[in-house]
């Protein structure tokens, strides 16, 4: 079979095809790499039309005094570690003792419930979603209520039922909290933690 085997030819191919194909005057000079990383994990070029955000997030994350808060295990697997300083931790709670009483005590989902047991760490840190809808909406209800506010905020949950919604809402707030995220349905944990790898990337070398 022939097929590209060069891994540094199929990695320049790869974003000459993103940087000939999408359109990204849209967006501030400094998210650039962030949109073509994002791009590059879905694969779909048209994504760069509803990536929305502020530059400023580049600097908030490398900033950042907090830990990595990540909605779920894929989004944490898929941030590159090397890229990071020593001793940043990747906190996920999905998967604490005591989520799922606490769902069912909140009425609400263990994405959510998950989101509500990173309220003591909130201050400073980085949020990324990836995965659940109501993990964000969650985080929205605890800002709007006074919670410790993150540094940053990457913000991809995918899905049919809330996701277009709760990115929708985050926009719409406009907390003064630096984000990035991807209008309606689509998203992703490899989208989201693509955009953060992007940021970190070189950030900390």
């Amino acid at each position: 079979m022939s097929y590209l085997r060069d891994p540094d030819a199929i990695y320049a191919q790869s974003f000459a095809t993103i940087r000939a194909g999408a359109e990204l005057s849209h967006l501030p000079e400094a998210l650039h790499e962030v949109a073509i990383r994002m791009i590059h994990a879905c694969g779909m070029v048209d994504l760069a039309a509803d990536i929305v955000g502020d530059p400023a997030i580049v600097a908030a994350v490398r900033a950042a005094t907090g830990p990595i808060l990540c909605d779920c295990e894929m989004v944490r697997s898929g941030i590159i570690r090397r890229y990071l300083p020593k001793g940043a931790e990747l906190v996920v709670t999905l998967n604490d003792p005591g989520v799922l009483d606490l769902a069912k005590s909140l009425g609400t989902t263990r994405s959510a419930a998950a989101v509500e047991l990173w309220r003591p760490r909130l201050a400073g840190s980085v949020v990324v979603i990836g995965n659940a809808p109501t993990a964000l909406f969650h985080l929205i209800e605890m800002l709007d209520a006074g919670a410790p506010r993150p540094a940053a905020i990457i913000a991809a949950p995918v899905g049919f039922v809330g996701a277009a919604e709760s990115k929708a809402l985050l926009v719409a707030r406009g907390f003064p909290i630096p984000f990035v995220t991807v209008t309606g349905r689509r998203g992703g944990s490899a989208i989201a933690s693509a955009a953060f790898n992007a940021i970190s990337k070189g950030a900390w070398a």
